[in-house]
């Protein structure tokens, strides 16, 4: 008896953790992400499982390493239409690692000019993705959540 009623007790503090979680954050705003979320699993989900499940070729083991990361990445992002908030690290992750693209391989290449076709339509994919993410991300809730407690020092009693 005791067991069940801390349960139900644990779970009703975790329903209410996620109502004041999204109570921070503007239904309209969730509502973006979700859709964030929906388009980045439908761009990856089609072309990338397919690979991994009827593969055409050899991809190598880059290849089939980047392609096996994207059809994982594509179910994160699924998992972000139902929980949008708890997966933004998934979104942090795609515009943080177009940001990196865009430095390591994009600008090296433009100024040595050597941007071929591919270079430039991924290029054109990271600006997009990058644009999306700095308006969709709610950046206080970010900050407010995670980056400052981050940097809190906890003070233990003695």
């Amino acid at each position: 008896m005791a067991f069940s009623i801390t349960v139900n007790l644990n779970i009703m503090a975790l329903a209410l953790t996620a109502q004041e979680e999204t109570k921070s954050v503007s239904k309209w705003r969730l509502y973006l992400l979700r859709g964030l979320y929906f388009l980045n699993f439908i761009s990856l989900a089609f072309d990338n499982w397919s690979a991994v499940l009827f593969p055409q070729e050899s991809l190598g083991v880059l290849g089939g390493v980047a392609i096996s990361f994207w059809a994982g990445f594509s179910l994160l992002n699924l998992l972000g239409v139902r929980y949008p908030l708890k997966m933004l690290p998934v979104l942090m992750l795609q515009f943080l690692y177009k940001g990196a693209w865009i430095a390591g391989t994009f600008l090296p290449a433009y100024t040595a000019g050597t941007v071929d076709p591919g270079i430039q339509e991924f290029f054109w994919v990271c600006i997009a993705g990058i644009g999306l993410n700095l308006i969709i991300l709610p950046w206080g809730y970010l900050y407010r959540d995670w980056v400052r407690p981050f940097f809190k020092v906890k003070q233990h009693p003695a």
